[in-house]
């Protein structure tokens, strides 16, 4: 186990949150289930690329909200489709500005690595034309957000 490691609390869907998660990420997988009480694992630790996570069953006393997320830098529109439509499935909604909460009630950034490059240009009438065009988005459109940027819209 890593130094630091990302805890998820669960009422009682660690084991099912472990597996959506890796089913919606390559090369995830899980690692190791702790036994609990009645047969169902207690945790699931699970890894997305380097990152290890832990999925407990707290009980309900503790939700996952916004104030937390997790971001995932995206290469391309596709990339950036592909994981949007996966964390949606089975009832996960749309916020704003990239943002989602999957089924379980974790929420995510789903980012094109081009946004901060619009967002951070130096050239700020562009940027913040950019950063409009992002504030009418729930899913993040490179194209739009691009020309938005260059004043074709």
């Amino acid at each position: 186990m890593k130094k630091v490691t990302t805890f998820l609390w669960f009422d009682d869907q660690a084991e099912e949150a472990a597996k959506f998660y890796t089913s919606v990420f390559k090369g995830a997988e899980i690692v190791d289930k702790m036994p609990g009480p009645g047969g169902k694992p207690m945790s699931a630790t699970f890894r997305i690329d380097d990152q290890e996570f832990i999925a407990f069953n707290g009980g309900p006393h503790n939700k996952l909200n916004p104030s937390v997320s997790l971001f995932v830098s995206c290469e391309t529109q596709a990339e950036v489709d592909d994981l949007w439509t996966k964390l949606l499935a089975g009832g996960g909604h749309e916020v704003q500005c990239g943002w989602l909460t999957d089924r379980f009630g974790l929420s995510w950034q789903v980012i094109p690595k081009k946004l901060p490059q619009l967002l951070g240009s130096p050239e700020r009438e562009k940027a913040n034309r950019a950063m409009q065009a992002m504030f009418a988005m729930k899913k993040i459109d490179i194209a739009a957000m691009q020309a938005a940027f260059d004043g074709r819209v």
